[in-house]
Order: structure tokens, then C-alpha cells, then sequence
């Protein structure tokens, strides 16, 4: 009997800064699922590249090679993975023109399953609320529990000088998160 096709997951992280602990939560997500979901795969996409949203940009139904590529990341996975901090009670920017780009016709977000972590220094769950608001309309389906929000500044320490995630504790609960995603892409595909 062959092997179950693994979950393919797409990370994006709506922060660009370097040493960002949204791009650690994707990092340890990642490695989580090597070290322990081996049926789920989780692959970054860097959404850095892509240039703002403009319909100039689209010439004969066609979009930049780079909106195209991300596209196409976005269509081949099972579900999506958000790493989004907060910014002035909403989701970021480049989170945002991320999703939007995606959103074009054909809107590549429908009938897949994400979820959503944020490390922020407080704060975290308007980002949270607004990014599924945005879904509604996408057609993408979050799940609601667990919750992770995480307080990068509060003891002990979460992450590392590098923006890698050190706590036991925190990586335990993104497990729980990534599980129950795992589980909730494999009901909406009919395989649970």
C-alpha cells in the first residue's frame, strides 16, 4: 500500500525584519514537523520579493514572474501557515499585499485550510482577528483553537539573539497548533 501524499504547507511571515521572531516561529514550525509530523511539510515562502499590488502590473492576464511564482506556491499547498505580527491593530503590509496578489483572479486562497501564530510584544490577537475577517472574503478556512499568541518579551526567554525560538514550552503549544492544522486540512480534503 503507497504512503499518504504528505500535507504541504506554505509559511508566510508578514515580517521582513531579519532577526524577526515571526520568521522564528516559521523556523521552529518547520522543524517541528521533521522532528515530529512527518506526514506535513512546511516550506517559507519569502513574500519580500514581491512588488506592491498594482493592475498595471497585470498585462494580458498575466502577472509579474515573481506574483506568478508566489501564486503558484500558494495554489500547490494543502494549507498556509501565517506568522503575523501586529501592526497598529492589523496585520502588516506585506502580509497584506501578500494576500492580496493571491487574491487576484483566480483567487488561489479558496478552500484551503491556515492557521495563525503570533509572536509580538504585547498585542497579537487584532492581527489575528482582522487576517481571519480577510479569510471570510478569501474563502480560506482558519481554525479556531488552539489560539497561539506569544509574548516574546515576557519570561522566560522565547527567543535567542538570532530570532529562533528556545522555549520548550512555546514550542509545545506551536505543535499543538501545527496538529490541529494538520487534522483540519485533512477534513476539509475528506481524508479524516
Amino acid at each position: 500500500m503507497a504512503a499518504a501524499q504528505p500535507i504541504n504547507v506554505v509559511a508566510l511571515s508578514g515580517s521582513l525584519r531579519k532577526g524577526s521572531y515571526n520568521c522564528g516561529l516559521v523556523r521552529a514550525a518547520t522543524q517541528i514537523c521533521k522532528e515530529s509530523i512527518k506526514d506535513m511539510r512546511i516550506e517559507h515562502v519569502d513574500i519580500s520579493p514581491l512588488p506592491f499590488l498594482n493592475t498595471d502590473l497585470e498585462v494580458g492576464g498575466t502577472y509579474p514572474s515573481v506574483v506568478e511564482a508566489f501564486r503558484e506556491k500558494i495554489l500547490q499547498a494543502d494549507s498556509v501557515f501565517f506568522a503575523a505580527p501586529e501592526y497598529n491593530y492589523s496585520v502588516s503590509a506585506p502580509l497584506k499585499n501578500a494576500i492580496d496578489w493571491a487574491s487576484r483572479p483566480p483567487n488561489v486562497w479558496a478552500d484551503k485550510a491556515a492557521a495563525i501564530a503570533t509572536a509580538a510584544g504585547s498585542g497579537g490577537t487584532r492581527a489575528q482577528y482582522h487576517l481571519r475577517q480577510i479569510g471570510v472574503y478569501l474563502d480560506l478556512h482558519f481554525i479556531n483553537k488552539p489560539e497561539f499568541v506569544l509574548n516574546a518579551f515576557q519570561p522566560p526567554q522565547k527567543f535567542d539573539s538570532d530570532g529562533n525560538l528556545i522555549d520548550a514550552d512555546s514550542k509545545e503549544r506551536l505543535k499543538l497548533l501545527l496538529l490541529a492544522l494538520r487534522a483540519f486540512t485533512l477534513r476539509l480534503q475528506g481524508k479524516a
